[in-house]
């Protein structure tokens, strides 16, 4: 299994980044092929010294790595790639790797 994390900096207007993410960039996101598992968090970003300054994390799961890098390579990938410029005015940054329980 794989994941893709997208760390979403806190953006000017957190109510506007969450109409346009909900409404607009999930359900571009979710036609990307191999998405299996696509979760984001309900509510505060915390680090153990307190507040993050992360508005919102998706998690997305893929089979594997070869799989998540074709789907980033897809149109639907490029177009959801392509979409985070249209809200995330805070910055995102995007990490992903082969996974594994530990």
């Amino acid at each position: 299994m794989a994941k893709l994390i997208v760390m979403y900096r806190t953006p000017k207007d957190p109510a506007a980044f969450d109409r346009y993410y909900f409404s607009t960039h999930v359900p571009l996101a979710k036609k990307i092929p191999g998405v299996m598992k696509y979760e984001v968090n309900d509510g505060t970003v915390a680090t153990p010294a307190g507040p993050a300054p992360h508005h919102l994390i998706a998690v997305i799961e893929f089979a594997s790595l070869a799989a998540l890098e074709t789907a980033l390579a897809s149109p639907e990938g490029q177009a959801a790639a392509g979409d985070i410029a249209n809200f995330a005015d805070g910055g995102a940054d995007l990490f992903f790797f082969e996974a594994k329980e530990a």
